[in-house]
């Protein structure tokens, strides 16, 4: 299992011309709300490694990344398919509601 680190330098290549279903975490270091979500993403990506690609952008250190996707609250959890933005939750969000949205 592991979480991806997207960063505006590997962000096309791994999120946006990836194949499939890739879900991107953006988050922050100093955030409550993210740190209680951490968990379930990593619980995510494991679940689902074969089929869906996890990752994490902090917003701090990527924030043209945070203003491209119009990321205003934290966690903002985004679900591309094919390179394709197709579900957006925003603030703490239930397992189950993401795991949905991936299968």
């Amino acid at each position: 299992m592991s979480v991806f680190k997207f960063e505006e330098g590997n962000f096309e290549e791994e999120v946006l011309k990836s194949e499939g279903k890739v879900l991107v975490d953006f988050y922050a270091d100093w955030c409550g709300p993210c740190k209680m979500m951490s968990p379930i993403i990593d619980e995510i990506a494991k679940e689902l490694e074969e089929s869906v690609k996890v990752g994490k952008v902090n917003v701090d250190n990527n924030q043209e990344l945070a203003i491209k996707y119009d990321v205003m609250s934290i966690p903002t959890i985004m679900v591309f398919q094919n390179g394709m933005l197709v579900k957006t939750f925003i603030g703490v969000t239930d397992k189950k509601e993401i795991l949905d949205v991936l299968k």
